[in-house]
């Protein structure tokens, strides 16, 4: 019993009620301060955003706990198991809080580095290493607070001799057991800390187009160009080749391609680009090219290449030259236009057979001219004839003796 204002109470409802009206005075005095502090100072506004209501539940958690602790009678069986609830709870709790601080810290860390400006190669760099710091903190939190809370479960002492003993046969099966899955880890580490992959970089992977929404330790989000998104595992970025746009910075070059006829004029096409490019924001005033790459065939290939300060912009760009030199070609140069050339002859029909001349009257037959072959004709063929002929013996049937055969 507990004597409050001269009448005797019961202590453990006593104890709860203050350690509640404690809890919810601590809270609303701090939220009173940060909230004034937050008038001034945007940390203060976020700080009071992310850990508010983790904050509340420890300190009401804590307070409960110190009550039960000193003035609820429970028999020896329960107080045990009593206790355990209350430190899981605030383990659970505290917990909580520490990875609401941690999402904080990375907050006031990234709004360092602005994302929102033209060269943001290094902010999307330490974001990507803040986030996943932040993630491998969240990790190790959870587990050492799973662990002091088995820790802390009755008789875990008296068989944690033979769990560690097993450890080591546990930890080769589940080695085993999750190889991906640890592969994807390191290699989720791996691509935070080397700068080959950044949130926001552009890259072409798969045969698409799009960015890098979310890098996390198993896998990675990329967003691709018509809001569809791919998720691949982290092991895909370290194994399998991938274009990034922007590795070093976002700057590039682009290329649009005409397969016109021969009778096109590139000069004054050149003229026209220039023109083109000249009324746009879209490019950025590092190169403009106009050259003809090929002339085989039936068609002449005229490549234009122009650069633009990103690939969204490039994309653009390229779409509103190829447009506007397509309207040029069909108004100003028409005879450019591709097209197949197809030859078509007309036969004569066929004369009737001529009748054959009677002997009286037939021509003379025209004298049958011999060209030289390789081996007769000229003496030069003789002589070459001979190469492969003077070593045969020619025999002379009318000089052969009587025993051999006649031809037949």
């Amino acid at each position: 019993m507990i004597d409050v204002f001269g009448l005797s109470l019961p202590a453990f409802p006593v104890a709860a009620a203050a350690a509640i009206v404690l809890a919810l005075a601590i809270t609303a005095i701090a939220a009173f301060v940060f909230r004034m502090v937050g008038k001034r100072k945007a940390w203060a506004r976020v700080l009071v955003q992310l850990i508010r209501v983790p904050f509340r539940m420890t300190i009401l958690i804590g307070s409960l706990w110190l009550a039960v602790a000193g003035y609820l009678d429970v028999p020896e069986d329960w107080d045990a198991l009593v206790g355990f609830v209350f430190r899981a709870l605030f383990i659970g709790s505290a917990t909580w809080l520490l990875c609401a601080l941690l999402y904080y810290a990375e907050e006031m860390a990234a709004n360092r580095y602005r994302i929102d400006v033209r060269d943001n190669r290094v902010a999307r760099r330490v974001r990507t290493q803040l986030r996943m710091l932040r993630r491998i903190g969240i990790v190790i939190l959870i587990i050492c607070a799973i662990g002091t809370v088995l820790l802390s479960i009755p008789g875990a002492a008296t068989v944690g001799a033979s769990l560690f003993a097993s450890a080591g046969l546990l930890s080769v099966v589940a080695g085993l057991a999750a190889q991906s899955t640890l592969a994807n880890i390191f290699a989720g580490m791996q691509l935070a800390f080397n700068n080959a992959l950044r949130v926001d970089d552009v890259v072409i992977v798969e045969g698409e187009w799009g960015k890098i929404e979310e890098i996390t330790l198993t896998y990675i989000v990329v967003h691709i160009w018509d809001d569809r998104r791919m998720v691949l595992p982290s092991t895909y970025f370290t194994t399998t080749p991938f274009q990034n746009w922007t590795r070093h910075n976002s700057e590039l070059l682009g290329a649009i391609e005409f397969d016109l006829d021969w009778r096109v004029n590139p000069a004054a096409m050149r003229e026209e680009l220039n023109r083109i490019v000249a009324q746009t924001d879209l490019w950025d005033e590092r190169a403009v090219v106009l050259q003809v790459t090929d002339a085989v065939g039936g068609y002449v290939r005229v490549r234009v290449l122009v650069t633009a300060q990103d690939a969204p912009t490039l994309f653009d760009l390229r779409c509103f030259v190829r447009e506007n030199l397509i309207d040029w070609v069909n108004a100003e140069n028409p005879d450019a236009l591709p097209m197949s050339r197809v030859e078509v002859r007309h036969e004569p029909e066929a004369a009737p057979a001529p009748v054959r001349p009677s002997a009286r009257g037939r021509k003379p037959a025209r004298p049958v001219i011999e060209a030289p072959g390789l081996f007769s004709g000229d003496e030069g063929g003789k002589e070459r004839a001979q190469h492969f002929t003077e070593s045969i013996t020619v025999q002379d049937w009318d000089d052969a003796p009587e025993s051999l055969p006649a031809p037949r």
